[in-house]
């Protein structure tokens, strides 16, 4: 198992967490530090005291959005936190978990077996903290920030009047993150903080595709913002030139991808075998060509519409 520290002015400094004006001088880890692990990310919270009706919505719209190849970050105390870990976890997706205490420590101590669940399953267990420091109030905030930080996107599961998760929802507003909540029953102490958020103007999430819109939406925006403003002086472009062109290599996967299931209807393992591309990221290619209505899923297998 890996373990290492990275600086703030090391390369593989998570880009988003650098943007933030309070980022930590350093990250203590466990796992496999893998720059791409960052790259989509969504911060879940919600709850300790997780209902019924809290653990449904996980399982649908983690379930879906890991398996999509977006990274699960919370912050993996009891309740909705650990309810995203597992769920993003179940689905075959990665997750991170930031820790109020060092990373040596497990808290809280009962989730042992989750913990090395995400070691054990290409995910990370971080912390600006020295390794053994204990938990205490000061530092859950400060880990909040983090977890905010790292993400793209906040979503809110179920939240009471005071819950410590508006916090982390303050924080993605402060640095200009996307903020979901997901409503509840108007009846419910869980739902007052939810609520209370969409009157605020964050976005009402009512499905796992209301967040997943908003990544492929960045994302379609970074692929135009590469491709070229006007055709190339030269009747036959060298293809090597744009080797490196992320909007060409995304283009060239999705044909790939067509040329595969015209032959037969497959499951997303026996694509990254034959694409030899990770889970994670085709997932995230198969979600869009869906939405876009190029390929449909029945069961586990893609189909060409």
């Amino acid at each position: 198992m890996e373990e290492g520290i990275i600086l703030k002015d090391d390369k593989a400094y998570p880009r988003p967490l650098k943007e933030i004006s309070d980022a930590p001088k350093q990250l203590y880890y466990k796992g496999k530090w893998n720059s791409e692990i960052f790259e989509n990310c969504l911060a879940v919270v919600g709850s300790r005291r997780m209902t019924v009706y809290g653990r449904q919505v996980v399982e649908r719209f983690i379930t879906e959005i890991a398996m999509a190849g977006i990274t699960i970050v919370s912050g993996f105390m009891y309740g909705i936190d650990a309810g995203a870990h597992r769920a993003a976890l179940r689905a075959g997706g990665r997750t991170i978990a930031v820790m109020p205490c060092g990373i040596d420590i497990i808290s809280p101590e009962y989730q042992k077996d989750l913990y090395f669940e995400i070691l054990n399953n290409n995910g990370l267990i971080v912390s600006e903290f020295e390794k053994d420091l204990a938990p205490a109030l000061w530092t859950y905030p400060k880990r909040n920030r983090i977890v905010a930080g790292l993400s793209q996107a906040c979503l809110v599961v179920e939240a009471g009047e005071k819950s410590g998760s508006l916090i982390t929802a303050r924080l993605a507003n402060k640095y200009k993150r996307k903020l979901f909540a997901v409503p509840g029953p108007v009846t419910s102490e869980n739902s007052k903080g939810t609520l209370q958020l969409i009157k605020e103007g964050a976005q009402m999430a009512i499905s796992a595709k209301d967040v997943l819109r908003y990544y492929i939406r960045e994302h379609d925006m970074a692929v135009h913002s590469v491709l070229p403003t006007r055709p190339s002086a030269s009747p036959h472009p060298n293809p090597s030139i744009h080797s490196h062109n992320p909007a060409l290599l995304e283009r060239n996967l999705e044909r790939k991808i067509i040329e595969n299931l015209q032959r037969e209807p497959l499951g997303i393992d026996i694509l990254s075998r034959n694409l030899k591309v990770p889970i994670a990221k085709l997932g995230t290619v198969l979600s869009l060509m869906q939405i876009h209505g190029i390929i449909s899923k029945q069961g586990n297998k893609y189909y060409v519409d």
